[in-house]
């Protein structure tokens, strides 16, 4: 948009989540989880969500084309392509089905790529953006184009690209910074250089595209707003390649808490910020660090005796966001096993989270269960145990039982009995280095799935002694990696089940077994 004529006053939040974020090593989902991540990205406000690059296989496509099918009326929801036919007709025939849908079109124009990756000169990359991006627009009028590694690409011939660009039919124009190079001056100044150099701008959203290799994404993304960006592309955790993309969280109550000085506002209902936050984490297995902004769990902590009291004087005297204005769940006692199912729902609400009546009773069943172990439950534990169901699927082992036996001079052995899906019971044993190793080592031998642990991980949802414990493990098979996750006031019995909840994932997703004979080996039982 040219300077006379200055942008609107909406920022739209395009979350790429479920595409950047999840080229995140370690951070693959399978499309059921995709369709829980997608559901809480419409509850939470999102403009714009990128699904997926529909054309990298059959599972990224599938997940693109439900996820259009089923929110395509409540969000634009976006596939990307690259600058080839065949990646434009996927990206089309995947979002297709939505009501509000993008397609989003990149090539890369910096001369470091254009020599050492495409190995095309300046003339190809723009004719090949126009033909592509005319294809992209026979198919439909929201489309967005991309010249990747723009931060590090010569000022005049990002010019040029852009301008013809908008002449083949793009709508946004996206500035990324790929590789997280570019200083917030020199960004802004990118965008305010566009505005008054391309003389076909003004009818164009102007959109940023910011990674974190030098932790600047955030800040680097709101230099860019000021300089007259209206998309900040972004990921929920700041999730995303290498050090990850501009953080959602982050973005969102910047330009939130600092309204007096933007000037700007977004759809974002940031009571859910918290609770989608925790989602992704645990079905991506990448823990939040405890100081990250706005959703750590230091991030309402104050220790320093000085700080305490002026808080407790005057809350904004040290914290400039209200905890509950991003769904923050500190550790309040608030129910016992004497509480009914109508305090419990209303308190779930409460905290941010609406579920189908199904999934309330599980979790209503799960919390008078907890509370007869434990003798204060807090709204900490209540979360816990809702993202612990929510979305969960039916698989095909359960634990039945685990019994351990270990200490100081004592081989560590395990007893394990697993149901299968037609209701069978198998138990085994194993012995390991310790009790949780042999349980790893008879749930491999009755499941018949041979796993590498890659990563285990224990915290504690709440205090106390008798405190819920989350366990979170990432295992490998034929190098594809698995997450699982769960809880229990028993970390024995919390690992056993983040364990096989990893193997269950591993096995419906058609990988073979790497000993199969062990499940006709195992000792049944009635």
């Amino acid at each position: 948009m040219s300077p006379q004529q200055p942008p609107s006053d909406h920022v739209t939040i395009f979350d790429t989540t479920l595409r950047d974020g999840e080229q995140s090593p370690g951070c693959s989902m399978n499309t059921a989880e995709k369709l829980e991540v997608a559901k809480s990205l419409v509850e939470l406000g999102v403009d714009v969500i990128e699904a997926g690059f529909p054309i990298a296989s059959p599972g990224d496509f599938e997940a693109v084309e439900k996820i259009a099918r089923e929110f395509g009326d409540r969000a634009t929801i976006c596939g990307l392509s690259r600058c080839r036919e065949a990646d434009i007709d996927a990206a089309w025939n995947a979002v297709q089905h939505a009501e509000r849908h993008r397609i989003h079109v990149f090539l890369a124009t910096s001369a470091i790529h254009r020599e050492h990756k495409l190995k095309m000169d300046k003339d190809a990359i723009v004719r090949t953006a126009v033909e592509m991006v005319s294809r992209a627009k026979s198919y439909c009028d929201d489309i967005e184009f991309s010249p990747e590694d723009a931060a590090r690409t010569e000022f005049d011939f990002l010019c040029e690209v852009v301008e013809r660009a908008i002449e083949a039919g793009a709508t946004t124009i996206n500035i990324p910074d790929t590789v997280g190079y570019a200083m917030p001056e020199q960004y802004g100044n990118v965008f305010r250089k566009l505005r008054e150099s391309v003389p076909n701008i003004g009818g164009v959203t102007l959109s940023t595209h910011c990674h974190n290799d030098l932790g600047l994404a955030v800040a680097n993304s709101l230099a860019a707003v000021e300089a007259g960006a209206r998309q900040i592309e972004c990921t929920i955790n700041g999730l995303g390649e290498r050090a990850g993309n501009a953080s959602l969280e982050e973005v969102v109550m910047a330009l939130r808490t600092r309204q007096d000085y933007f000037g700007l506002e977004t759809g974002i209902n940031s009571k859910k910020l918290c609770p989608i936050s925790h989602l992704v984490s645990s079905i991506t297995g990448m823990k939040i660090q405890r100081n990250k902004a706005i959703v750590g769990q230091n991030a309402f902590a104050h220790e320093a005796g000085i700080h305490q009291h002026g808080v407790l004087q005057e809350r904004s005297t040290y914290e400039i966001i209200r905890p509950e204005d991003v769904g923050y769940v500190g550790t309040n006692l608030v129910l016992g096993k004497h509480s009914g199912r109508h305090a419990f729902r209303d308190r779930v609400k409460e905290l941010g989270h609406e579920l189908d009546d199904e999934t309330l009773q599980k979790v209503f069943d799960d919390f008078i269960a907890l509370a007869d172990k434990k003798k204060e439950v807090f709204d900490s534990d209540i979360v816990a145990l809702v993202e612990n169901r929510r979305g969960s699927q039916p698989e095909r082992w359960t634990i039945v039982s685990v019994h351990t036996l270990a200490g100081s001079g004592t081989v560590p052995t395990a007893t394990v009995k697993l149901q299968d899906k037609n209701g069978d019971v198998y138990c085994d044993a194993g012995i390991g280095d310790g009790p949780i190793h042999a349980v790893f080592k008879a749930t491999e031998r009755i499941t018949g799935l041979s796993a590498r642990l890659e990563d285990y991980q224990v915290r504690s949802v709440s205090g106390g002694k008798d405190a819920l414990a989350e366990v979170l493990v990432e295992i490998s098979i034929h190098g594809r990696h698995f997450h699982g996750k769960a809880i229990s006031t028993d970390t024995i019995e919390a690992s056993a089940k983040a364990f096989l909840n990893a193997l269950n994932k591993a096995d419906t997703s058609g990988q073979p077994p790497i000993h199969p004979q062990r499940q006709a080996e195992a000792l049944a039982t009635p």
